[in-house]
């Protein structure tokens, strides 16, 4: 909170905070009630930001509650059951995974080692921050080694993901043609997503159907990396995830120097980075001037243009050839629209406005693209969407997203990573 913040500004930092406390089951934040009963990994990265202004210690405890469902691979799941809920679909019995915490057998973009850098740079309690510190490192770690192992064994730089879920895009156009080759289950089932959203908010049916083939292909393959790697029917370079993670690792080496930790493992991190920057132009498309996910299966790039093309940005992975093109497009993608940034470009012919991952604004990824722009010094552009960012929260609040044309909300209500949003990004002076 700023002194000479204005009463409505007041309002909506309490209303934040509140929303945070209201989805906190102690020690870790849900979503949101009902729609998202359980911990998502991602989510809970992001909401950690959003304690640490307010209460340092919880924001920490975000952390460690995430990392304790971490597997002995060094996977960090992307759903944590740490307690049973009947509002959601699949859950535990569906997944069949033997851990405890129950959790599922995929992941999501590893955002949290930034995370976690934040966290420690801009923390007050440095007594808190140090001891929390050398309690997550090798964790993280162990989380990254497991990303550039089982996720990239052949050594391309580019590493893979294996269920649409994992992006966190989930319904993203992108994913529209390597989902086609994954067959449908053929047993029913009730989704319980379209009892808390309207359905024209939600994925298809024929993507869910697809969605639950892949669960039940981890559980077939008894979740073995080297079995999935080789026969999964779904298998694509995302490039957000890649972008991702590759700014996660340079911030978790960043953290490594700080604590004097340098040694084999950091060593070959910084090898794999290298990796990762020596292969990321195979994702450019010179005619799009953007970037795209690419299906390994068919070794065609995923054409739809969506904001994770723009991920690269946080990443630092653009080249100062590709700079200027691609800020072009950004450029003309904000033009005349007062919302900003749709998950989808609104002249894509997948365009949605109000389904999910196919239009919808999200800020956590306006955040990330924001600052990629700030890094490499596109101020007007990083503030563009900071603005239409903090309009969006004064137009309908902290909703999951919202619609891509109006400012609606879209998806649930009283939604953490919103609030975490709005407490570490867009309120503050």
């Amino acid at each position: 909170m700023t002194s000479g913040a204005d009463t409505t500004t007041q309002s909506m930092i309490e209303q934040a905070q509140k929303t945070l406390r209201d989805n906190d089951l102690g020690g870790y934040t849900v979503p949101t009630h009902g729609l998202y009963p359980f911990q998502w990994n991602w989510d809970s990265a992001i909401v950690a930001l959003g304690w640490l202004p307010f209460d340092e210690t919880r924001a920490w405890e975000e952390v460690t509650s995430l990392l304790s469902a971490q597997w002995k691979s060094g996977m960090v799941p992307h759903v944590v059951f740490h307690r049973p809920s009947d509002t959601y679909f699949p859950g535990p019995d569906i997944w069949g995974v033997q851990n405890t915490p129950d959790s599922t057998s995929i992941t999501q973009p590893p955002v949290l080692a930034s995370v976690v850098k934040l966290l420690h740079q801009h923390g007050r309690e440095q007594a808190l921050s140090g001891e929390a510190l050398h309690t997550v490192v090798q964790q993280l770690i162990r989380s990254h080694l497991w990303w550039y192992n089982s996720r990239d064994p052949e050594n391309t730089g580019l590493v893979v993901s294996y269920h649409p879920w994992e992006s966190g895009m989930d319904n993203s156009p992108a994913w529209d043609e390597p989902l086609r080759a994954v067959p449908k289950v053929q047993w029913s089932y009730t989704r319980r997503d379209t009892s808390h959203i309207d359905a024209s908010e939600r994925p298809h049916k024929e993507e869910y159907d697809r969605f639950l083939y892949l669960v039940d292909f981890f559980r077939k393959m008894n979740f073995d990396d080297t079995l999935i790697y080789q026969d999964c029917p779904y298998r694509v370079n995302d490039v957000s995830m890649i972008s991702i993670l590759h700014r996660g690792t340079r911030d978790l080496l960043a953290l490594c120097h700080d604590l004097g930790i340098e040694n084999a493992q950091t060593q070959y991190l910084a090898h794999r980075m290298t990796l990762t920057e020596e292969a990321i132009g195979e994702l450019w498309h010179a005619d799009t001037r953007m970037f795209h996910s690419k299906d390994t299966r068919s070794g065609k790039l995923c054409m739809a243009r969506t904001s994770a093309g723009m991920l690269p940005l946080f990443a630092g992975l653009v080249s100062h050839t590709q700079l200027p093109l691609l800020i072009n497009e950004l450029d003309h993608w904000l033009k005349n629209r007062p919302f900003a940034l749709s998950s989808t470009h609104p002249e894509d012919p997948n365009y949605e406005p109000q389904r999910y991952w196919r239009g919808p604004i999200w800020l956590h990824i306006n955040w990330m693209i924001a600052e990629g722009l700030l890094d490499y010094g596109c101020t007007s552009q990083a503030e563009r969407i900071k603005e239409a960012s903090r309009d969006l929260l004064y137009v309908s609040g902290y909703n999951e997203s919202f619609h891509a044309q109006t400012g609606a909300r879209s998806g649930g209500a009283d939604f953490s990573w919103t609030a975490a949003m709005a407490l570490y990004w867009l309120l503050p002076a």
